[in-house]
């Protein structure tokens, strides 16, 4: 074998190993202060999660590269207006997923719908949103530990700088992760 074929053999898998390794990485989580969206935290190009959104500013999620909405907010919280968000989001192309998660009485039922909507195909991007951000960086964490296998400590240092900020929410994710293993 010629020199140059043991040259690019060596870096096709130098750059194999790279790729292979690459996904396993933690993200680095990017804050901004956008008009119409509260707490906005993007890790890569992969997920947002932020707090409250208006309906008028899902033009500029869509601008910015997402393919879907999934939203947290349930119906009967100040501001929420779950079907305008909809709406909107049909009418530029978004796939939207309404996922009600009170953080007060945490339902395993909406994490196993947290979970089908995030690992539909084609679904990430993924724009991630509740009133201030906790609860999606807490679904976030759940996914982190159930379908990606991180470790608690990992997945809870990501969901941390995220905008998880609750105990009772963070235990909530930590024993329906153990229970629903993939």
């Amino acid at each position: 074998m010629s020199m140059r074929a043991h040259f690019l053999m060596a870096a096709g898998l130098l750059a194999a190993s790279w790729m292979a390794v690459a996904p396993a990485r933690a993200q680095e989580v990017t804050k901004d202060n956008l008009d119409g969206i509260t707490n906005f935290h993007r890790i890569q190009s992969v997920v947002a999660c932020t707090g409250a959104i208006k309906p008028e500013v899902v033009p500029q999620i869509k601008q910015m590269g997402f393919v879907s909405i999934i939203n947290l907010r349930e119906p009967t919280e100040e501001g929420a207006n779950i079907e305008g968000e909809g709406q909107a989001a049909k009418a530029v192309g978004l796939r939207y997923y309404s996922v009600p998660f009170n953080a007060m009485n945490p339902d395993p039922a909406a994490a196993d719908k947290f979970l089908d909507a995030i690992t539909a195909k084609g679904v990430e991007p993924a724009f991630i949103h509740c009133a201030g951000g906790g609860r999606a960086a807490t679904m976030w964490f759940i996914k982190r530990m159930v379908v990606d296998h991180w470790d608690v400590d990992r997945a809870a240092k990501e969901a941390t700088d995220l905008g998880m900020n609750s105990p009772r929410l963070k235990q909530f994710a930590i024993d329906y992760a153990m229970a629903h293993k993939r």
